[in-house]
């Protein structure tokens, strides 16, 4: 069986998954150190990772984190880069919550905090 290389990581940079499309192309996402320094609404968050040259986890890679480095964020709402897709939720975003672990979503102008991943296609 074929393993999956794993990217070089930075310092500090966390392997958080592989992802593997219909055509068997892999997905690499790493989580970054950096946590924003303060909370900040979806617009805003979005903005920050992209500062970075990055971007906030989709809801999978972030049940993934809560499941496999928890340690990693503290016990609040994290910010998905997903906004909801139903047009009556015009203006919301999903999170992931890592003090349950639950997802749901809320208004983009709440203020929650964020995490960036970068992500790398093979």
């Amino acid at each position: 069986m074929q393993q999956i290389q794993i990217p070089p990581l930075a310092e500090g940079e966390i392997y958080l998954c592989g992802i593997v499309n219909a055509v068997g192309d892999v997905t690499h996402t790493i989580l970054l150190p950096a946590e924003a320094e303060k909370r900040l609404s979806w617009p805003d968050a979005m903005e920050w990772a992209k500062s970075l040259n990055a971007d906030l986890p989709t809801r999978a890679e972030l049940v993934i984190a809560f499941e496999q480095h928890r340690s990693q964020f503290k016990e609040a709402a994290y910010w998905s880069n997903t906004p909801d897709a139903d047009p009556e939720y015009a203006g919301w975003a999903w999170y992931q919550g890592f003090g349950y672990g639950f997802q749901s979503y809320y208004l983009q102008n709440y203020e929650l905090r964020a995490r960036a991943v970068r992500r790398l296609t093979i």
